[in-house]
């Protein structure tokens, strides 16, 4: 009873116990022990039955000169095999997860142990026919086959015995992946459950077996083979399909309701990475439906060796990441600047113990203090800047427009100012697809720190250039953190409304752009990267509620807010009289920038800062007049 009890917990903690384990030693010098026995006892077996097998299992036909012979080399035998296998590391060799190398290696070993037999008889002079060694070779090596792959064999033979009680698993994907799954879920102690099917879109594979596994259908058989085979859930093993391949896999898989895992990509098969280990859960970014942008950051962060370089902001999602990509590239000096302490200490602490000979320096101040910026240049004379310092949530700065022009607007020009001033090689400011055809506040700050860089540019030997993409996939305040924090609260999920879309791009992808634009730059462009399809919230928002094992709207509500002030339903990348320009990677394209009076800008600049400390409530129509795009929401 006390043993059925403990299985029975075990099942409910889902750590299933292999059979074999189960009777096996724990300790391995007992193991080894235990083996070393079973090999003595090959041994013996293998040179009496030698020789029955010699004269046709006739016992009677053996002649007793033979017998005295066999028995007075035994001992001999089978310490010298005791000792060839030791040598061998026959019993250091992981056998539960044994292959056709481990085979040959037995062969090996057995050869070895056979060759010192015969010369050791021969020496001693024990007489037996010839053929016996050939024989007695064979039946050893088929007797430490079977001892060395029993723990294989029983599961091959015994699948659902040997393996794990667990999860039902369906894998999809029935090629060289999903075979290493499979070996996997059979022999390793760690893994739990299953798999009881494949589907594979490769006619050719259906209808076939993969050890012993029925390759049942194709993708769009899941449904039906998960209720028919009781499926808990899928694994993707198809590191080679495309993003698109992926995400129609997995909007078929979510629909069964089963657990989903997934292979990251191809570089892991290549790297022999497969395993159940390197399986994760499905993320949002699979369900983008483009593959992701990669960028040679080798090739192009050449301009950054030697330099001295700041990054403001540096403690946030964009500026931290920076950080880490400019200390990873031999950057003489790297200059963290940032308003908020506890960001620019965590990014301290990381870059310090991962590059400790990297002269860092941390600096805390904001953008917006003239003398506080000025003296951070004069004292390091910064080669490169990368300004991401800004305030950036939409909703908030609405309600503090005089800040968002304090911040972003002032801020950029301070900076810029000081770079031009002190002779900064390259200036590249962090916009946002916002900055087109503004409706809120936010994107007209950024669209005028544009205008900032490009009117610099004119007349400064300084590179300012801009870099403008969409939402950030996992930055601070981005909806996906939002809407895993209340599906964590048991919902509702909340949309602005069901028709706003956003383009989404990954905090990597964002930051390859800003430094592929450093690298690109020769001044007064508009860097925009061609994000793929714009994705729908509500849509986004429904596939992580299903991802987190959910049903919308039955187990988590999804609730429509309303857009808020300054909102739109869509966010565009390019105005509509910028041109696009390829740059040499085709996913990066230049935006022609747009003609403005440069000199009449800055007189506006001026009566804007006046205004904009004065804290106002009209400030919207003075930056109306300064950016004719901008289209302010309505009482």
């Amino acid at each position: 009873m006390a043993y059925m009890k403990k299985n029975e917990e075990n099942a409910v903690r889902g750590n299933s116990v292999n059979l074999m384990e189960k009777y096996l030693p724990k300790n391995k010098r007992v193991r080894m022990i235990v083996l070393m026995f079973a090999d003595a006892c090959v041994v013996m077996l293998a040179s009496f039955l030698g020789l029955l097998i010699r004269f046709d299992l006739d016992i009677e036909k053996i002649e007793g000169r033979y017998l005295e012979a066999i028995c007075g080399y035994l001992p001999f035998y089978i310490a010298a095999t005791l000792i060839i296998f030791l040598l061998m590391r026959m019993y250091a060799t992981m056998w539960s997860v044994a292959g056709i190398r481990e085979v040959i290696y037995i062969l090996w070993a057995c050869g070895l142990a056979s060759l010192v037999q015969v010369t050791g008889m021969t020496f001693l002079v024990y007489k037996v026919p010839r053929s016996y060694f050939l024989l007695s070779f064979a039946v050893l090596y088929a007797g430490e086959v079977f001892v060395r792959l029993s723990y294989r064999i029983f599961m091959t033979v015994f699948p659902g015995r040997a393996g794990n009680e667990g999860k039902r698993i369906l894998v999809a994907g029935a090629g060289s992946s999903g075979a290493v799954i499979l070996k996997e879920m059979t022999t390793s102690r760690l893994a739990d459950g299953n798999v009881v099917c494949f589907v594979d879109d490769d006619k050719n594979k259906a209808g076939k077996y993969l050890g012993g596994i029925p390759i049942a259908g194709n993708r769009n058989d899941i449904p039906a083979l998960v209720k028919k085979y009781h499926v808990d859930e899928i694994y993707i093993a198809m590191p080679a399909a495309s993003a698109m391949q992926r995400k129609e896999i997995i909007e078929i898989c979510r629909e069964t309701g089963c657990g989903i895992k997934t292979l990251p990509g191809i570089y892991q098969l290549l790297n022999g990475e497969v395993s159940v280990a390197r399986l994760r859960e499905v993320q949002i970014e699979d369900l983008l439906g483009r593959d992701p942008i990669r960028v040679d950051l080798d090739e192009i962060m050449g301009y950054v060796g030697g330099k001295t370089v700041m990054v403001t902001g540096g403690g946030g999602s964009i500026g931290s990441e920076l950080c880490r990509q400019v200390a990873s590239h031999g950057a003489r000096q790297l200059i963290i600047f940032d308003v908020y302490e506890n960001n620019a200490y965590d990014i301290q602490l990381e870059l310090r113990e991962k590059y400790p000979d990297l002269d860092l320096v941390v600096l805390i101040g904001s953008v917006r203090n003239t003398h506080r910026i000025e003296s951070v240049f004069e004292k390091y004379r910064p080669d490169i800047v990368y300004h991401a310092a800004a305030h950036k949530h939409v909703p908030l700065m609405e309600d503090s427009p005089n800040e968002a022009i304090k911040n972003n607007v002032f801020g950029t020009y301070k900076t810029a100012r000081a770079a031009d001033k002190y002779g900064t090689e390259r200036f590249v400011l962090i916009s946002t697809d916002k900055a087109v055809n503004p409706t809120n506040i936010m994107g007209a700050s950024k669209r005028m720190c544009e205008m900032v860089v490009q009117m610099m540019n004119a007349r400064s030997r300084t590179d300012f250039v801009a870099v403008r993409f969409g939402n950030v996939l996992g930055s601070n305040g981005s909806v996906i953190p939002l809407f895993k924090r209340q599906i964590e609260q048991g919902g509702p999920v909340t949309v602005t409304h069901p028709d706003i879309i956003r383009y989404f791009m990954t905090i990597p992808e964002a930051v390859s752009l800003v430094l592929q634009a450093g690298a690109y730059a020769k001044g007064g462009e508009i860097f925009i990267l061609d994000m793929g399809e714009p994705v729908k919230i509500l849509d986004l928002a429904k596939n992580l509620i299903r991802l987190s094992g959910y049903k919308p709207d039955e187990d988590i509500k999804i609730e429509f807010t309303g857009l808020r002030p300054g909102e739109k339903l869509y966010e565009e990348l390019l105005m509509g009289e910028e041109g696009m320009q390829d740059t040499p990677n085709k996913l990066i394209h230049i935006g022609k920038p747009i003609e403005f009076d440069k000199d009449r800008f800055e007189e506006q600049l001026a009566s804007l800062y006046e205004k904009a400390n004065q804290d106002p409530e009209d400030i919207r129509e003075e930056v109306k007049r300064i950016v004719p795009t901008y289209q302010p929401p309505r009482n």
